[in-house]
């Protein structure tokens, strides 16, 4: 049933008229102190027939706008749900507080906002937002829930850089998506066959094409899709120059014909056109050089009863966007910066520990998941590590699947250390929140933890293929604070414990193992205390003053913490 549909939407896509050529849409921009988001349901005509049901902010029908933010801007998000179910938005990249960072552990409900207020942190760079509600990440977000972020700072400004947005700066999202026979989004089918540039079809008898003027332009690359890895590069191997990485700018440009982006990660890169007027490029994928592995590459035998894994990008090269070139711009950048910015790694020797991540799958040969971080799969109630601040670390990331797999860590970027034991590519030694761990590989990386904590809200890290991370390839860890008592490997700060009635309208009743009971307080999941008391005997807490919600209620009893969520009806 499956094949037949594909192949059906194949052969409609292949036999399309060439007047299906479409220019992509350049999001249009928010900025300022104050923004504004609405997550709203909508519909797109992707196909003839049924609509295909679609996620979206504000005006747009899917996707949304590009927020620009600059460092140590203090920047105030309110986010509206309107999309008939619970959800959440995810800053990937930024450095925020766990509260700000919009984790499984933030949930707005249908009707509600969420309010996350932070200073920016960041680097110049491009990041990125989307929803990351915990078994519905895919879903939400694969439906078009996503928008680009650029930071600009002080060190990028100084540098004679194309930085006009929709001019000679363009963002592009790359997606792939495999519809049903209704054309709706199937979040977790692996036979993608359909390929979106900004929102736009681009392959399969579709041709997505920018406007671009003869002169250096950049295009920030973001891939948002659920599952595959993109081997950018251009027809007639034109050379381009590498000079950002997730989480800032490189020391210098790098030269490069192919660029492999997985999943969540961006990269930003300058091309020459300046010879180029009246001639057409094509942005591609070069599927036939990727490995077998990378969900990309030439499809991988499956062994009997899993899902068909046989797209039909899988280990071809394609064509994405088309590059329309045109007449210069009145003030064009015509030369390439020969150095960039200083970036500085952070020495090996001032790691205070290394912490052993092993990726596993329920058996050698399994191809579709579920797959795991060291033999355990999420819970939200398990904390993984318990971070005391400024600690320095080295994660050392072991593959032992026949899957690649795009790991992302929140809170901070990280460096690079090696694959193998060899050095990474020189494009991949700047900021990185992702990077892309083959089959059998070992990768290395070291970052600091630092500026925030919180003993209640954690922070998680994941595989960044939507499908493996709903499935349960994800953990979380709590950034501490420094002479917390206890802290260590071994030690669980923080004990689950039940509350109940769960939901309640009116009152909360627990039981904890200490005579005494020394405090409590009631967080909503913004992280905003709103009921606490100290030097409190009994075990009912009334709530009825409380709105409706989801909150966290924690204590503090004979030296040790608890806590727990609730609904509030």
């Amino acid at each position: 049933m499956k094949t037949s549909i594909l192949t059906s939407a194949l052969c409609w896509l292949i036999f399309q008229s060439a007047h299906s050529q479409t220019a992509i849409p350049i999001p249009d921009t928010l900025s300022g102190n104050s923004i504004a988001l609405t997550m709203h349901q909508d519909s797109v005509q992707f196909f003839p027939g049924q609509l295909t049901q679609t996620l979206a902010f504000n005006q747009y029908a899917y996707l949304g706008p590009t927020l620009i933010l600059n460092n140590g801007q203090n920047v105030s998000i309110t986010v509206n749900n309107q999309i008939g179910d619970t959800t959440n938005v995810h800053w990937h990249g930024l450095h925020v507080s766990p509260t700000n960072d919009g984790g499984p552990h933030i949930m707005i409900m249908n009707g509600m906002s969420w309010n996350p207020q932070f200073t920016v942190l960041d680097k110049a760079s491009t990041y990125w937002y989307h929803p990351h509600f915990h078994g519905k990440t895919a879903e939400h977000a694969i439906k078009g829930a996503a928008g680009i972020i650029i930071v600009r700072d002080n060190d990028e400004a100084q540098l004679n850089l194309p930085r006009t947005y929709g001019v000679d700066d363009f963002p592009i999202i790359v997606q792939s998506a495999q519809l049903d026979s209704n054309n709706q989004f199937m979040p977790f089918g692996m036979q993608d066959s359909i390929v979106f540039v900004n929102g736009v079809r681009a392959n399969y008898g579709y041709s997505a094409y920018l406007n671009v003027p003869a002169q250096v332009v950049r295009l920030r690359l973001l891939n948002a899709a659920g599952e595959r890895t993109f081997n950018f590069g251009f027809t007639g191997d034109m050379p381009f120059k590498i000079i950002g990485s997730d989480g800032g700018l490189l020391n210098a440009p790098v030269n490069a014909t192919r660029l492999r982006v997985s999943p969540g990660e961006r990269y930003e890169i300058l091309l020459d056109l300046s010879s180029m007027n009246g001639q057409n490029i094509y942005l591609m994928s070069y599927g036939s050089e990727l490995p077998m592995g990378v969900q990309g590459g030439p499809t991988m035998p499956m062994p009997p009863g899993n899902p068909p894994m046989d797209s039909p990008l899988n280990g071809v090269d394609y064509n994405i966007l088309q590059l329309t070139v045109g007449s210069p711009t009145s003030n064009p950048v015509t030369s390439i910066p020969s150095t960039l910015v200083t970036v500085t790694p952070i020495p090996e020797a001032q790691s205070n520990i290394t912490r052993l991540i092993e990726m596993t799958a329920v058996n050698m040969m399994a191809m579709d998941g579920p797959f795991f971080f060291n033999q355990q799969l999420f819970d939200m109630e398990r904390i993984d590590y318990y971070i005391p601040i400024d600690n320095t670390e080295i994660w050392e990331l072991t593959n032992n699947t026949m899957v690649a797999h795009p790991f992302h860590i929140h809170d901070v970027q990280f460096y690079v250390l090696d694959r193998d034991g060899n050095l990474p590519p020189v494009h991949e030694r700047g900021r990185k929140d992702v990077v892309l761990v083959m089959p059998q590989e070992t990768v290395r990386f070291i970052t600091k933890f630092e500026t925030f904590t919180d003993t209640v809200v954690p922070y998680p890290f994941h595989c960044h293929i939507l499908m493996h991370e709903d499935d349960g390839m994800m953990g979380q860890f709590l950034v501490v604070p420094s002479g917390f008592t206890g802290i260590d490997d071994n030690f669980v700060l923080t004990q689950s414990i039940t509350v109940f009635p769960n939901p309640t309208s009116s009152f909360l009743q627990f039981e904890l193992p200490e005579n005494e009971l020394v405090s409590y307080r009631i967080t909503d999941m913004s992280g905003k205390v709103v009921q606490k008391q100290d030097n409190f005997s009994g075990n009912t807490i009334h709530v009825s003053q409380l709105s409706q919600g989801i909150y966290h209620v924690w204590f503090r009893a004979g030296g040790k913490f608890y806590s727990s969520k609730f609904q509030k009806q």
